[in-house]
């Protein structure tokens, strides 16, 4: 396994890193001026920026380098369509509301070494008795799950992904129900996590460690960020339970789009998936990055008829308490705050954030069947249209203080919902 940064590196050794960087000299630099035109102040509000808009002729190096005011804001280029050839910049800068910024685009032949606030991890293993092995990208077959296997193929059931405050993973074997890891200090998590000391798939992560623990029960509801379809109003689940012998979808390809110090992406493509008789073809998304207690996913499904509803899933179990759907910016927040913990344990701070323009109220699952223990938002599906929603947890052990409070929790989720609704203005110079 690939060696991770477990704490933060001190300022001033980034400094030094940085300025050891050969920057490239000579070359038409670019400015890209960025302005928050909103009245709301952000906090490492994301920024992409197209490869096209740059132009060719500026891009003199592998690696960017974004300064202002003298200080480097870390940044990463992002390869999202796999052709071997970067297409997007991306990076996350503070403002105050209103606010303008002049940045200074430079290119380095020398990777700076920004500090490392997300992460992927993903291991498996080819047969029982074999050891777990780092990988990048997984074909699943529909009679691979695991129940066939006899045996779970995946480290923590399929892929990590975190940054600086939370950590979630995605439950490859078929479920696709997506888990909760707390954890307690902002460093990346160990690459040993879910395998034991002879490489062998081990749940280890139901304990608690210096740097946190699996939190979050998920049962069979599909966890927190997991969606299914309503048809006819069936509910159909993408996947299976953990006792199903033999998916509803044909072909499941999982990979690994980037892993950077700013930004990690995953991507999924669900090959014909069987829900009430029809055949879909999906595309699943997921991006993080620092700064925030969740991470953003994005579904576009192949095959809409016109009688589909999306539904975007929070499990409910341990919860009993009333579920808060409060509208905030271009949102609809979906939040809950009880002891959603293993054994009611610990307080978690649990929420969705879905498009206020496509919502059409929520529903319960039933405490039985394929898909339980969930609210599920409504949200208007179109053929091939993506739809984009964040998932959110924020629990007590957190390094930042105070979601052991509803109200705190609650104006977290509502404040980061006008944050994200909030337009930066590029402009490259």
């Amino acid at each position: 396994m690939k060696k991770r940064v477990l704490f933060y590196l001190p300022f001033a050794l980034t400094t030094v890193l940085l300025t050891s960087c050969k920057v490239s000299q000579n070359i038409s630099e670019k400015t890209i001026i960025l302005k928050n035109e909103s009245s709301v102040a952000l906090t490492q509000k994301s920024i992409s920026i197209k490869r096209g808009d740059i132009g060719e002729n500026a891009i003199k190096g592998t690696y960017p380098i974004l300064i202002h005011k003298n200080d480097t804001i870390p940044a990463q280029t992002n390869d999202l369509n796999g052709d071997g050839k970067w297409d997007e910049l991306f990076f996350t800068s503070d403002f105050l509301p209103g606010e303008k910024k002049d940045v200074l685009l430079k290119w380095s032949e020398i990777d700076p070494k920004f500090i490392i606030k997300t992460s992927v991890r993903f291991g498996k293993r080819e047969g029982k008795n074999l050891p777990v092995h780092p990988d990048t990208q997984e074909v699943l077959m529909a009679d691979q799950v695991h129940k066939k296997l006899g045996y779970q193929k995946y480290q923590t059931d399929g892929p990590t992904w975190e940054n600086d405050k939370v950590g979630f993973r995605h439950y490859l074997d078929g479920r696709n129900s997506k888990d909760v890891f707390g954890k307690k200090l902002p460093g990346i998590t160990p690459e040993n996590v879910g395998i034991n000391s002879k490489g062998a798939v081990e749940d280890n992560y139901h304990v608690m460690y210096d740097w946190g623990r699996d939190i979050f029960p998920v049962g069979n509801s599909v966890g927190l960020g997991g969606y299914a379809l309503l048809i006819d109003n069936k509910i159909n689940r993408l996947g299976i339970l953990g006792n199903d012998t033999i998916n509803n979808v044909e072909k499941t390809t999982f990979k690994i789009v980037t892993e950077g110090p700013v930004n990690s992406v995953l991507s999924y493509h669900y090959q014909n998936w069987n829900a009430s008789a029809n055949l879909y073809q999906v595309q699943e998304t997921t991006s993080i990055w620092p700064g925030i207690y969740g991470y953003k996913n994005t579904v576009s499904i192949n095959g809409i008829k016109g009688n589909e509803t999306f539904l975007a899933a929070i499990s409910n179990l341990n919860n009993k308490k009333p579920l808060q759907v409060i509208e905030a910016g271009d949102w609809v927040c979906l939040i809950q705050h009880d002891y959603l913990t293993y054994e009611r344990q610990w307080i978690l701070g649990t929420a969705i954030l879905v498009p206020a323009k496509i919502y059409q109220g929520y529903i319960e699952a039933p405490k039985t069947g394929q898909l339980t223990d969930s609210y599920l938002a409504k949200l208007k599906v179109e053929n091939n249209k993506e739809i984009s929603y964040y998932a959110i947890a924020a629990w007590e052990l957190s390094a930042d203080k105070g979601f052991n409070d509803s109200a705190f929790f609650t104006n977290y989720v509502t404040n980061l919902a006008k944050q994200l609704s909030a337009k930066v203005k590029v402009e490259l110079k």
